[in-house]
């Protein structure tokens, strides 16, 4: 019995107390998580306040029809979503809007990439030119719209001077309502210094052996490039679509600056995109409940769209960890 018992003892667990380190170490650990929070807390504050708190109440105001000067709301049921699809100027500035970003996204990808590989070359002086490059960034849409105003006028515009000097005819590019959209392009083709920044971050950090090796190899400079290159940077190229597109669907100041600003629009169908018209509902009309139901739709539309460009993308995407 008492052999039995001694061993009953001895298996049975013995309670342990943590170490002093590992105390003092959850503590630690505990003072930095607070830490951390107390740090981003004034921008969850602000997102739970001024993004999310946001969105949900443009979300309660869609379905309702809202007096700004009583600031009531009364409810309409889905009324204002079914006046989306029988108002004719939402289809319409929906579709600048998507024809907007398929011609303006791939030129500002392959336009920031150019403008880095160009950086990337240069050796002497290279902070200076990227300052000089990214400068356009920093400039207010306000003063941009005003200088390309000048720039793109069809009569003495700068950018018509220089075409007929090689005897070509610029066309107007501020009226005709063909060239409304490519005006509007060019001037977001100024700003595109931000992707280029990143696109040479993603260049920096290419290996210059993989380079080295190809030369060896006999490949030029274009094989490179598709072969090394864009292989290596094609998890940058993606970033850079996914957040164009999303910009691009949410034009707005390129074309309310350019021409709704003076209210002397000459083509007000082809430059009427739907951030601009969004705008004139809710600021001008004073329209909250159907601005807001404008709002959710575009919201959907772009999360639907970047599901695919995510589902689809990522094939075309090396990643260094792929063992492939």
């Amino acid at each position: 019995m008492t052999a039995v018992a001694s061993k009953s003892e001895a298996a049975a667990p013995v309670p342990t107390t943590p170490a002093p380190r590992q105390v003092h170490k959850r503590k630690f650990n505990r003072r930095e998580a607070v830490a951390g929070y107390l740090f981003i807390a004034p921008w969850i504050v602000g997102f739970l306040v001024f993004t999310l708190g946001a969105m949900i109440y443009s979300l309660v105001i869609s379905f309702s029809r809202f007096n700004l000067a009583q600031n009531t709301a009364t409810p309409v049921g889905f009324d204002n979503y079914n006046q989306l699809f029988e108002d004719p100027k939402v289809m319409m500035s929906l579709g600048n809007t998507l024809f907007f970003a398929i011609l303006a996204v791939p030129l500002e990808i392959m336009f920031a990439l150019f403008l880095a590989m160009l950086l990337n070359r240069v050796g002497r002086g290279a902070g200076i030119f990227r300052t000089l490059y990214y400068l356009p960034k920093m400039t207010p849409s306000v003063a941009a719209a005003s200088v390309f105003l000048l720039l793109l006028n069809g009569n003495y515009g700068a950018i018509n001077r220089g075409l007929a000097l090689i005897g070509i005819q610029g066309p107007q590019w501020l009226t005709d309502p063909a060239w409304v959209k490519p005006s509007i392009v060019i001037m977001t083709l100024w700003g595109v210094s931000g992707t280029m920044i990143i696109f040479l971050a993603a260049l920096k950090n290419v290996p210059r052996d993989l380079y080295e090796v190809a030369s060896l190899d006999g490949a030029g400079k274009v094989r490179q490039f598709w072969n090394i290159t864009v292989p290596m940077i094609s998890g940058t190229i993606f970033f850079n679509v996914l957040v164009l597109t999303i910009a691009a669907l949410q034009v707005f100041d390129q074309a309310f600056l350019l021409f709704w600003r003076n209210q002397t629009n000459a083509s007000p169908e082809a430059s009427l995109f739907y951030a601009v018209y969004l705008f004139q509902q809710a600021f001008r009309s004073f329209n909250f409940g159907f601005a807001a139901a404008m709002a959710w739709l575009i919201f959907v539309i772009i999360m639907i769209i970047t599901f695919i460009q995510v589902k689809f993308g990522n094939r075309f995407v090396y990643y260094e960890g792929d063992k492939d």
